[in-house]
């Protein structure tokens, strides 16, 4: 059943590759496997103590067989429906209709068995409230919630229940939907914030792209239609049997070709410098992927005055070595901090320093990678340098790259 849920459930662009998270999942996210439905539903059962009164209600001795059956059979249909209601909301899309008639049942075993055993049934109603705030849209939920908080007083005042159970059935049933419905819509929030994010990562590479499209075209369309030109006249040289003419020709269709793969060169190397700004924009990405909050100034991505673009590459790459050191090592992280201040080294000169760390268990007794290495040596080549170490109080792995600052711009 479990498989089947879950083989059905809809896709969530820039959910895949969580191997590390695959016991826990994020509020809003989607189920990926049935290890985290199982791990969803655990949490989900230390709700069902509340049960207790309607079980000791039938354990009670007071009821006929016929109802004692009758409850058990009732309450058995009711948990069934509540946590399938659980497993269809974590593996179908919102809009699927199968979600309302698990409530409907819920409503109406609540009704029918506050009627028949008495006031210790009423607890029933507190569960389906938050089912309602559940699966109702944000703009009904509350208006469902009130309906069936009024409802439950009424059925509770019908069978005569005293004005204490009324108080202490009635003030949880509305508390806990209002307190679903607010959470249902800090959902929706965090599942637009995560989209946004990625909308933001894609845009910023797009951007790269188009700077690409637009000084290759600004390149190349110059340097071939000068090409074409001199192609043309050095024919017609050829034709008039002007040699030496044509010989100076192709020597400026040399030169020009020459120059454009230059000019190419230089245009693609500058679409590969990294930049904080991606780099930012993908690092929060990989790392809600990896269920791992990033904690980051957005100033980190503006220009620095007196970072090069030399040296800001270079930043981009240890932030970017740095992210992927903790999606692929750090166990137990659930934060990341990135900050970009200045310091003052020993020797006079003003650098720029990259400061990521995260709060996992730490890279143990092994010694640095060949990643961390080679950013040692890009670090060098723009004369700076790379440290490494624990965490804060003695947490996860922290990185430092710096990287000199021009002196004569402030």
């Amino acid at each position: 059943m479990l498989k089947t849920l879950l083989a059905r459930r809809p896709a969530d662009p820039g959910e895949t590759g969580r191997e590390a998270a695959a016991f826990g999942n994020i509020p809003g996210t989607a189920v990926e496997n049935r290890r985290q439905l199982l791990v969803k539903l655990a949490w989900m059962s230390l709700w069902m103590v509340y049960l207790v009164y309607p079980v000791k209600d039938l354990t009670s001795g007071r009821h006929s067989t016929a109802a004692t059956a009758a409850g058990a059979i009732g309450l058995t249909v009711f948990l069934v429906a509540y946590v399938g209601l659980v497993a269809i909301r974590s593996t179908k899309a919102d809009g699927w209709w199968g979600k309302y008639p698990p409530v409907a049942l819920m409503l109406a075993i609540a009704v029918a068995a506050s009627f028949g055993l008495g006031e210790a049934w009423l607890t029933l109603f507190t569960y389906t409230s938050v089912c309602v705030a559940v699966v109702l849209p944000p703009r009904l939920g509350l208006l469902g919630v009130v309906t069936l908080t009024a409802i439950t007083v009424a059925v509770a005042l019908l069978s005569h229940a005293d004005r204490d159970t009324l108080a202490a059935i009635a003030l949880p049933c509305l508390l806990g939907g209002l307190a679903m419905t607010g959470l249902q819509r800090l959902i929706a929030t965090m599942r637009e914030l995560r989209e946004a994010r990625a909308a933001v990562a894609e845009l910023a590479a797009s951007e790269e792209r188009l700077r690409l499209a637009r000084d290759l075209h600004d390149l190349l369309g110059h340097s071939l239609s000068l090409i074409t030109i001199k192609s043309e006249l050095a024919g017609r040289f050829m034709d008039a049997d002007k040699a030496a003419e044509a010989r100076a020709q192709v020597a400026d269709i040399e030169q020009v070709a020459r120059q454009s793969l230059i000019d190419v060169r230089e245009a693609v190397t500058g679409f590969r410098r990294l930049t904080l700004a991606v780099e930012l924009a993908a690092a929060r990405t990989a790392l809600t992927a990896s269920r791992i909050t990033l904690e980051a100034d957005p100033a980190i991505a503006e220009d620095r005055p007196g970072l090069g673009g030399e040296e800001a590459g270079a930043l981009a790459w240890a932030l970017r070595e740095a992210v992927t050191n903790i999606v692929r090592h750090g166990v137990g992280a659930s934060v990341c901090t990135v900050t970009l201040d200045e310091t003052w080294e020993a020797d006079g000169a003003r650098y720029a320093v990259l400061d990521v760390a995260d709060d996992g268990r730490g890279p143990g007794k092994a010694g640095p990678g060949n990643g961390l290495t080679g950013l040692d040596e890009r670090l060098a080549t723009v004369g700076g340098h790379l440290e490494t170490g624990p965490g804060p109080r003695g947490k996860g792995f922290r990185l430092r790259a710096h990287v000199p600052l021009s002196p004569t711009v402030r």
